[in-house]
């Protein structure tokens, strides 16, 4: 499937604040992936074309980091932080809790397709640990209280 011309008119902007395309390349997927909510193999095809790399180049890059997803997802991302400063806060109870309010385990979407679980190295604020990472907002310090407002706003989206 193209690209529309408003995905492309994005895709160009990132291009420009980069000093090569090569260099462009998260960044634009992470743009085609905010579109379709995934990255298909006809969209990496594209992305490779607009960028000149070879396809296997960006099919590498977005199958090496956890970010990018190469299949449907549900439309919201739930990202729960394992490292050890979380690990050692209690992530282990608070992975078993959400698996058990959505009724999936890590790298499952819920059957109503809006929820993905997913876990993640680091969240970036081990200070305040166990974090997840809900859409663009970090929360903290959690406690089922917690997790259970998180899902509450994500599956009423």
């Amino acid at each position: 499937m193209p690209f529309s011309q408003q995905l492309v008119d994005r895709v160009n902007v990132v291009i420009s604040k980069h000093e090569t395309k090569r260099s462009a390349l998260i960044p634009v997927l992470s743009e085609v992936q905010n579109e379709f909510g995934w990255l298909s193999v006809e969209s990496m095809t594209e992305v490779a074309q607009i960028l000149e790399l070879h396809p296997s180049s960006v099919r590498s890059v977005a199958t090496f980091y956890t970010m990018f997803f190469t299949k449907p997802v549900g439309k919201r991302v739930i990202w729960l932080c394992k490292t050890l400063s979380c690990a050692l806060r209690g992530a282990d109870k608070v992975e078993r809790y959400v698996s058990e309010k959505l009724g999936v385990h890590t790298g499952e979407t819920t059957s109503d397709g809006k929820i993905v679980f997913m876990e993640t190295e680091c969240l970036a604020s081990c200070g305040s640990a166990p974090v997840m990472l809900a859409g663009d907002e970090l929360y903290d310090c959690l406690s089922r209280n917690i997790i259970d407002e998180v899902i509450e706003k994500l599956q009423a989206d």
